[in-house]
Order: structure tokens, then C-alpha cells, then sequence
């Protein structure tokens, strides 16, 4: 009996915005990327720019998501670290792993062959998701839904 085909990537495109990266928010942040991959996504951006610090925890879930999305045929890339940020994940070889880049504009690339043909996109639209500290304000025009994980507040946008 072969088991049944999953379904091929469901959205194209997710951007996640993340302000609090360690240990101490890593459940909240955890849960958010395991309802992201739920999405089946193409390609996952995490972007840090409004992250001031990034520890081994977070640098293990990252890894986590890189090869649960690899196993999916989708790519994870990080976007816009600081320069502080940039060394630890240098340190850390992550950097060789998946792909960083330093412009916002930037389209990522894939970091592996395997991650080089990541399947066809079943539907056109694309979520947004922002992780923001407790009382942060959403993007504007963000739809309404939102949810709170402890000390970070998710929207999506399709």
C-alpha cells in the first residue's frame, strides 16, 4: 500500500519578520514557523533586521526548519542580520547552510541542489508572517488575523 501523495507547495512565498530570536521566546517563535510550514510554503524568508540577537537555541531551530523544508522541496533563506548577527550565524557555518542576504530586495537563491527545484506552486498567493514583541503594532493594512504567541504577535496576509 503506498501511502498518499502529499500535496505539492501550497503558497509561494512566506516572510517572517522576527524582533526576539532566543531561547527565551524559542516556544512561541517554534509554534509560529510549525503553523508557516503547515502552509507548505516554496520559500520561507526570515527576515532579522529588527532582531538585536540571535543564540544557539534559535540557531537550532533554524536548522530544524532548513531540513524540514529541504524534505518539503522548499527553500529557507534569512534576510537583512545585523552585523553582529551576520558573525554568529558565520561562526555557526549557517551562513554555508542557507542563504543570508543583507538586501532587503534581494530574491533568495537556493543554498543546496536539493533545495534547487522546489515543485510548482499550487495556488498564486503568497502570507506574510510578522513575529513582533508583545505590544508591537502590526503592518498597515495587515489583515485581521492575528494571534498572540506569549511575547510575540503574528499576522498573516494573504
Amino acid at each position: 500500500m503506498t501511502a498518499p501523495r502529499r500535496p505539492e507547495c501550497s503558497v509561494p512565498l512566506v516572510e517572517v519578520s522576527i524582533t526576539e530570536f532566543d531561547l527565551s521566546c524559542l516556544p512561541e517563535t517554534g509554534a509560529v514557523l510549525d503553523q508557516l510550514l503547515a502552509l507548505r510554503p516554496q520559500q520561507v524568508v526570515i527576515d532579522l533586521a529588527g532582531c538585536r540577537h540571535i543564540d544557539a537555541a534559535a540557531i537550532g531551530l533554524l536548522l530544524d526548519v532548513h531540513r524540514r523544508m529541504v524534505r518539503a522541496g522548499g527553500v529557507l533563506a534569512v534576510r537583512n542580520p545585523n552585523p553582529r548577527i551576520t558573525r554568529i550565524l558565520q561562526t555557526a557555518r549557517l551562513d554555508q547552510i542557507l542563504p543570508v542576504h543583507n538586501d532587503a530586495g534581494a530574491a533568495p537563491a537556493p543554498a543546496t541542489e536539493e533545495a534547487a527545484a522546489p515543485a510548482a506552486s499550487a495556488a498564486p498567493t503568497s502570507a506574510e508572517v510578522a513575529v513582533l514583541p508583545a505590544g508591537g503594532t502590526p503592518s498597515p493594512g495587515a489583515a485581521p488575523r492575528a494571534a498572540a504567541y506569549g511575547r510575540a504577535a503574528v499576522t498573516v496576509r494573504t
